[in-house]
């Protein structure tokens, strides 16, 4: 217990930055719906001079963007952009500092496993992310009721929102997986910043294509808001996927923490 609380203080000013700048993003955002709203047969004038593939690319529908979700699930798309990145960065470096700060060997010679030590740095990583969904949503809510122009389907709102927490899931499990298998990372923000791009270019590259097969390489793709709005679900061959990724990556994680040999300083 005295080892989680260390690594949730230890992140908690990481954790406050990132989830107030979460919420920002999404006042901003969602604070110009109201002046979108009422532009919005110009802006799709507009956009309808551009390639359907590229429309397809940024997450652009133009058969929903007038409505508060169509709005909303087109501007979370950048939203969950930033909430993998916090995932991604905090899973990397909740191993790798040990190494990074030298600590490493002093920690193993605590009376704790390695399991337990694990246990707890995950643990703490966890609750961080559930603590910034929370805040997310919460103000993602609050300010949805404050701009919308018509009723909204707030079961469907809340589904799409609680997708990030999801994202965030398999990129901290990634973070991990990278962070036992390199654990000598000088740049962690480097390393994430790089992941998590990559990762949402080929999410980008599958909408543009066309190829369902790419959408199960990219976390980006699991949750298209388009059909969560149309069929008031998920879907279910991704939600497996994800959830065996994640299951994988950190049962993977222990059994090469558990084994490897830590260099002493």
């Amino acid at each position: 217990m005295n080892m989680f609380l260390y690594e949730l203080k230890a992140y908690s000013k990481s954790n406050i930055i990132w989830t107030c700048s979460l919420v920002v993003l999404v006042v901003l955002l969602l604070s110009m719906f109201p002046t979108f709203a009422n532009e919005a047969t110009e802006f799709i004038k507009l956009m309808e001079g551009f390639p359907e593939s590229i429309r397809k690319a940024i997450g652009l529908s133009l058969d929903s963007i007038t409505s508060l979700l169509g709005y909303y699930s087109y501007s979370f798309t950048y939203i969950s952009l930033c909430g993998a990145i916090q995932a991604m960065n905090l899973g990397t470096s909740i191993i790798s500092k040990e190494v990074r700060e030298k600590t490493a060997d002093f920690l193993l010679t605590k009376p704790v496993t390695r399991k337990q030590i694990m246990t707890a740095k995950i643990s703490a990583a966890i609750s961080s992310l559930i603590i910034t969904n929370i805040v997310y949503i919460a103000s993602a809510y609050t300010m949805a009721i404050l701009v919308k122009i018509e009723a909204f389907n707030i079961k469907t709102f809340f589904m799409i929102s609680i997708t990030l927490f999801f994202i965030q899931m398999i990129f901290l499990a990634l973070g991990l997986l990278v962070s036992v298998i390199f654990p000598k990372i000088k740049s962690v923000i480097s390393v994430s910043l790089g992941t998590v791009f990559t990762f949402f270019f080929i999410g980008m590259l599958s909408t543009t294509v066309g190829d369902e097969a790419i959408r199960y390489i990219s976390p980006f793709k699991y949750f298209e808001a388009s059909y969560i709005i149309q069929k008031g679900r998920y879907e279910t061959s991704f939600i497996v996927s994800g959830v065996i990724f994640i299951i994988i990556a950190i049962t993977t994680s222990y059994l090469v923490y558990s084994k490897k040999d830590i260099d002493a300083v």
